[in-house]
């Protein structure tokens, strides 16, 4: 019981930090990326801490391990990262303590795909609980507009994630993610009539 009371203070912790940065302005943590990171690197922490405890030539060896995947890897998302810190992890936890490996293994697959379920949630209020980027070394489905005057249906969607604009040279640019085909699809049938819109450009995945 305590060590699930312990699990949860981290994850809660992880995620209230998250929030924190958000609120005051540091957009890159809203990333699905990092939504994710800063929910299981804690705990990943955690379970590293308790499976070497009190074993000096366990912890050396831990350190060894993972100083390869940061060095070795060439790393485009900070996600992809911590998944192999993970990885790494489980498969020592298992050979000495094989409890720590199984929830370590739950808590992050519950993390993944707790925030898809509330991503979906927020989007059906037409909020987004995470934005997606397109440094985090994921492929997304974009669409990119190119239009002549400011269009303020564009600006005031969820899905915008980037916007350029010159006012003198009648120049906006208005970049747009979504999770699927089907949102980025009615997206594009929406603003297709917009006499405004010069050129779309569309990235599917």
């Amino acid at each position: 019981m305590d060590e699930l009371t312990s699990l949860g203070i981290l994850i809660f912790g992880g995620l209230l930090l998250r929030f924190a940065l958000t609120i005051t302005g540091q957009a890159w943590a809203k990333s699905h990326a990092q939504t994710v990171a800063f929910m299981i690197l804690p705990v990943i922490t955690y379970v590293i801490t308790k499976t070497i405890a009190g074993n000096i030539a366990l912890s050396l060896g831990m350190i060894g391990a993972l100083s390869i995947v940061r060095f070795r890897h060439p790393v485009k998302s900070a996600l992809e990262l911590i998944m192999y810190f993970d990885l790494i992890t489980i498969g020592i936890a298992t050979s000495v303590r094989t409890k720590w490996a199984i929830q370590l293994i739950l808590c992050t697959i519950i993390i993944i795909v707790a925030v898809k379920i509330v991503q979906k949630i927020y989007q059906k209020f037409g909020k987004s609980f995470y934005n997606v980027s397109f440094n985090e070394g994921t492929s997304v489905n974009s669409i990119e507009v190119f239009a002549k005057e400011k269009i303020d249906v564009i600006e005031n969607d969820n899905n915008l994630i980037s916007l350029y604009s010159d006012t003198a040279q009648g120049e906006f640019i208005y970049r747009l993610t979504f999770d699927n085909k089907n949102q980025l699809n009615s997206f594009k049938k929406k603003i297709e009539g917009m006499k405004n819109v010069n050129k779309i450009n569309i990235n599917l995945v």
